[in-house]
């Protein structure tokens, strides 16, 4: 694998971690990343998307289990100023996907990462950026 960034959908992270079908790829893919140094990021928003679900969903044990994961696998967390927000109302003002997902992408277009992801809504803008589908 080459030296590329990678940006992390709250889908592919979600998979990992609650070891859904499919999620030993993902798994495969972070020991790639890691062997190649290359970097990997999470978004702010979708660190908010991932913290709530696993919340709603198992509670607060799992939430910080998910929480000591990111850490452990040592992700960048992007902050989200003021352009990026801009930027991502721009994409959701011309396509119809969730508004947190428009944040990956304007990350991904900054930073020119690759995004990971199984999220069907983003074969709407796929043309936008590049992804690895998980």
């Amino acid at each position: 694998m080459k030296k590329t960034a990678h940006i992390f959908d709250s889908y592919a992270l979600l998979k990992l971690f609650q070891k859904e079908k499919g999620y030993e790829k993902i798994s495969r893919l972070l020991e790639d990343i890691k062997k190649a140094g290359s970097v990997k990021y999470i978004n702010a928003i979708n660190l908010g998307e991932i913290i709530y679900t696993a919340k709603r969903e198992f509670g607060d044990q799992k939430k910080l289990e998910v929480l000591a994961n990111i850490e452990r696998l040592n992700f960048i967390i992007l902050p989200v100023p003021n352009s990026l927000i801009f930027k991502a109302a721009e994409y959701k003002a011309q396509y119809s996907i969730s508004y947190a997902d428009w944040f990956i992408l304007a990350s991904a277009v900054e930073l020119e990462a690759l995004i990971v992801t199984g999220d069907p809504e983003f074969k709407r803008v796929a043309h936008l950026a590049d992804i690895l589908w998980v």
